[in-house]
């Protein structure tokens, strides 16, 4: 597979914005669904629409088949030990508010210490202010320097008896950075506390292998890597998530109900309350299947590689531009590049780069406080997917040459 027939797969990239060819680098918002996720989605919302696990007709019998199918298949696909150690959620902020809330119930209690990088997205920042406030925990934050690096030698500074968990992104949905995840979850682990990776962009750009990486919990949205939205995963330790007590209550999620008390169903339906996303769920086994071909693609790394290359040379030879998150040989570069242009406002560039049928975004990008550590209201963020050519990188570029000379 190269990069023109994998183009072909998804029908969104023939439209045209403004009469021009649509050139679309939001993906770290949310990547664009292929023909067999499509295809699967609506064969499995009319035809194979049940309740799942509950009834015992046919019908019933094939939905849950499809759905308990794509659980295994993301078992594999992230090398967890057993299928009972994957959790499916509605995205990677329905997993983090899990954890924060089932976790924090059973493990957090007052005084108790959470540590958070300054470079993450609100879903996991906000669930774990939330439990904090509940049980009079305390945050401490784990700083990036000026390049967007995280300041991984304070960390066993940081830590304290008192620390249960450290959570941090795979890769930063705003710097483009690979987090020597591994290294952090050593640390961590060698001085008692445990770990949560949040993957939402990692499971995109990285081979994911999380009994290699030993993290605690792992979680990821499937809207970000090809799958229906509403999907989402998350990996727990089966120990951990066995002394866990559910997050919702519901259907399906009990074992026994009495008036005296009820009773909870085995890992993960413990964690899995109420009718689930029948249609959609199983169509991660369809994005992931497709995630696994690209991987496999010579072709298609080497345009990544060249998309990252020309990008990190154009932005950074322009003295307008000020680019956040700066590889080096510890913190590798994925496709996603956000900057600032002197004298020009991040949401004006996007309007008028959108008038040139580039879809990129601006704002805060869910990450406030890292804003505030670079000291701006907002930055303009371009992410390319595997379907992206290295021909729209440069049309990028020179529309955005054109967008700033028109606002300065």
């Amino acid at each position: 597979m190269d990069v023109q027939e994998l183009r072909k797969e998804f029908p969104q990239l023939s439209q045209t914005v403004y009469g021009k060819p649509l050139v679309y680098l939001d993906n770290a918002a949310t990547s664009l669904r292929p023909f067999s996720v499509i295809r699967t989605w609506e064969h499995l919302a009319s035809s194979l629409t049940a309740n799942l696990h509950r009834a015992v007709h046919h019908i019933a019998a094939l939905a849950t088949e499809q759905y308990e199918d794509a659980r295994s298949f993301v078992a594999s696909y992230i090398n967890a030990s057993s299928v009972n150690e994957i959790i499916f959620t509605s995205g990677a902020t329905a997993s983090l508010n899990l954890v924060s809330s089932s976790f924090g119930r059973k493990f957090i209690s007052e005084g108790d210490e959470i540590i958070i990088a300054e470079s993450e997205h609100h879903s996991d920042i906000v669930p774990w202010q939330f439990l904090c406030e509940q049980f009079g925990a305390v945050i401490k934050v784990l700083k990036v320097d000026d390049n967007g690096h995280l300041d991984i030698d304070s960390l066993e500074h940081l830590i304290t008896p008192r620390t249960k968990i450290v959570c941090v992104a795979h890769i930063s949905n705003v710097l483009g950075l690979v987090n020597p995840v591994k290294k952090i979850v050593s640390i961590c682990h060698s001085m008692g506390c445990k770990v949560l990776i949040d993957g939402a962009q990692g499971i995109v750009h990285e081979k994911v292998d999380v009994r290699a990486l030993d993290c605690d919990f792992y979680l990821f949205s499937g809207h970000k890597i090809f799958a229906a939205p509403g999907t989402g995963v998350l990996y727990g330790k089966k120990e951990l998530l066995e002394q866990m007590p559910p997050y919702m209550g519901g259907g399906e999620m009990i074992e026994t109900v009495r008036w005296s008390g009820s009773t909870y169903a085995p890992v993960p339906r413990k964690f899995e309350a109420g009718t689930q996303n029948i249609s959609g769920t199983p169509t991660l086994k369809n994005a992931l299947s497709l995630a696994r071909e690209i991987a496999d693609s010579e072709e298609i790394a080497l345009s990544q590689k060249a998309i990252v290359k020309f990008m990190l040379d154009a932005l950074g030879s322009d003295r307008r531009i000020r680019l956040y998150g700066v590889p080096d040989a510890e913190f590798s570069k994925t496709p996603l590049f956000s900057f600032s242009v002197e004298h020009c406002h991040h949401e004006d560039l996007a309007l008028i780069l959108d008038k040139m049928g580039i879809a990129v975004r601006s704002g805060q990008m869910c990450a406030e406080p890292l804003m505030d550590r670079f000291g701006v209201t907002g930055m303009l963020r371009v992410s390319f997917a595997p379907y992206n050519t290295l021909q729209e990188a440069e049309y990028f570029m020179e529309s955005l040459n054109k967008a700033i000379c028109m606002l300065m």
